[in-house]
Parts: structure tokens; C-alpha cells; sequence
């Protein structure tokens, strides 16, 4: 880096919460007379850009966030959908980091791409970032995941990922995959929660670990300043406790993103709630799919 490159402050102002007042793209009737780009692009702020995938492009529409530093952006999880051509995604990342560092240049900057987990809605766009250069692309499969952030000799340390005076704190959150990891950004007060908690049905394959991850969850954001808690899903409708089919390709009647620490309490309640019961559980702002014994 250079050493006339101008350095941001990410540290001295507390995170603001900013209005999270967004019209998503939510798919169509039919794909073809879909005008929504295939990612939408939503900066939140300077340093920070919300990314949705195209529900006409994959069912799934997964949310992916990136977020700048000075030494480095990270590329929190790829979506569901590994064709360039219909996906965009490096072509996307490409543009935003340029247009970064045309406010911010450096001599060099890299990517680092990470994961909330390894399900294949959060890691199929993988492959467009292999041979990209300064880029450092770890796997989402626990042992590489947990061996990047030390989880593997130390599953309840709060790892830290250094982007250049952002520095991110990760937990392993693991419940709904064994390889689940949870980001805090201290910058935007952003709790990235994956697909362990976000308005639509959470798939627990392990109850007992997933119960220690929201405890988890609530007793760090204690000790934070948490503005938004954002998972990578949308599957709720704006009526409460009514979800949207699986493999619906429009949803026009979406719920915000964000929700709240109060509502992991609504999901540690709801725990204590289900019990020993596995199946669905219905609740207003999500629903608990409990698969396992």
C-alpha cells in the first residue's frame, strides 16, 4: 500500500444506524419479463454495499455483503449461482472495488471472500474469484473455515479479521450447519448472521448447538453496539407467521431484512418453547424447522 494512501477512520465515531428502507428485489411472475438487474446493489454506506441475488435468477435469493478497509475488502459468502453469465458476481465486486478506489486509491488492494456457511446457496459463485488476483478465497467447509479463524483448536474464541483499521469479530455459530460462522462489524454495528437467524424458517440440524449459538449471539450483542441483524434470506410475508412457498420465484410482500437483538430473545424464547418437539413451529417473525433427534 502506499504510503500516500488516504486512511478512513473506522474506529473513532460508534456505529450510526442508518435506515435500512429498502425496496428488494423480489423476482416476477414470469423470469422473462423481469427487469431487476440480477444483483442488486444497495450501499448502505461509503464503506459498505448490500448485495441481493435476483430471485429469478435462483429461488433462493440470498443476500451477500461487502465490506472496505484499507488494506482489504472482504465478499461475505457467492450465492446460489455459479454461472457468470447469469450471475455476475466478479464482474459486480470488480466494479464496486473499483469504484472504492477511485475515492480511495491504494497501489494495491486485495479481497478476501469468506462465508456464513457451506450450503450451496452461499458458495456457488466460488469458482469466479480462484484466479483473481490479490485475492484470498477460503473455503466455507469447516475445516477450512474454522482453521482460517482458529475455531478449530478454539471454538468459543471471538476470532478477529483485520480489513485495515476495520476489524471484524467472528463467532462460530453453529446449529443450522457445522460450519456456521457469525460476523460483527463494529463500523456499521451489522451482526451477520447467515442463515442462522433471519425472517423465514430456520433449519436447525443440531438443536443443542444451535441453542448455545443464539445464547451466544445474545450475550456478545450485549456487550455491542448492534444496529441491524442481518441474515441472508427473505422468506416470510408481511402477514406474521405466513411464509412464502419453497421455490417461489416472487415475493412481493416481503418483510424488512433487518431484524433485531430483541428478536434473537424471540428465538431463545421459542426454543424454550419447542422443547423436546421436533418439525415446523410457527412464530410471527420466523419459523423453527426442527430436524434433528
Amino acid at each position: 500500500m502506499g504510503g500516500t494512501a488516504r486512511q478512513v477512520d473506522f474506529v473513532t465515531e460508534g456505529p450510526v444506524p442508518l435506515a435500512l428502507d429498502v425496496r428488494w428485489i423480489h423476482g416476477s411472475e414470469s423470469a422473462k419479463h423481469n427487469t431487476d438487474p440480477d444483483i442488486q446493489v444497495h450501499p448502505y454506506d461509503e464503506h459498505t454495499v448490500v448485495l441481493r441475488q435476483n430471485m429469478a435468477v435462483h429461488y433462493e435469493a440470498p443476500f451477500l455483503f461487502l465490506l472496505f478497509g484499507n488494506a482489504r475488502a472482504v465478499l461475505i459468502d457467492t450465492g446460489a449461482t455459479a454461472s457468470a453469465e447469469y450471475f455476475p458476481l466478479r464482474r459486480v465486486v470488480d466494479g464496486l472495488i473499483g469504484d472504492w478506489l477511485a475515492e480511495h486509491p491504494r497501489d494495491t488492494y486485495e479481497l478476501l471472500v469468506l462465508h456464513t456457511h457451506a450450503h450451496g446457496d452461499h458458495v456457488a459463485a466460488d469458482a469466479q474469484f480462484a484466479d483473481r488476483p490479490h485475492t484470498r478465497l477460503v473455503g466455507a467447509d469447516r475445516g477450512s473455515a474454522w482453521e482460517f479463524f482458529g475455531f478449530a483448536d478454539d471454538q468459543g474464541r471471538v476470532a478477529r479479521v483485520d480489513l485495515g483499521g476495520r476489524v471484524l469479530e467472528c463467532l462460530a455459530t453453529p446449529g443450522h450447519h457445522a460450519a456456521a460462522v457469525t460476523y460483527y462489524d463494529p463500523h456499521t454495528g451489522f451482526l451477520l448472521t447467515g442463515d442462522t437467524v433471519y425472517p423465514g424458517r430456520l433449519y436447525v440440524e443440531d438443536w443443542t448447538a444451535f441453542t448455545e449459538s443464539i445464547d451466544r449471539m445474545i450475550e456478545f450483542a450485549a456487550t455491542r453496539t448492534v444496529t441491524h441483524v442481518l441474515g441472508c434470506h427473505i422468506e416470510m410475508s408481511s402477514e406474521p407467521g405466513v411464509d412464502h412457498p419453497v421455490l417461489t420465484t416472487c415475493q412481493p410482500d416481503e418483510p424488512p431484512l433487518e431484524m433485531t437483538v430483541e428478536q434473537l430473545r424471540d428465538i431463545r424464547r421459542a426454543i424454550d418453547e419447542i422443547g423436546d418437539r421436533t418439525g415446523r413451529h410457527v412464530f410471527p417473525d420466523f419459523i423453527i424447522c426442527r430436524s434433528d433427534d
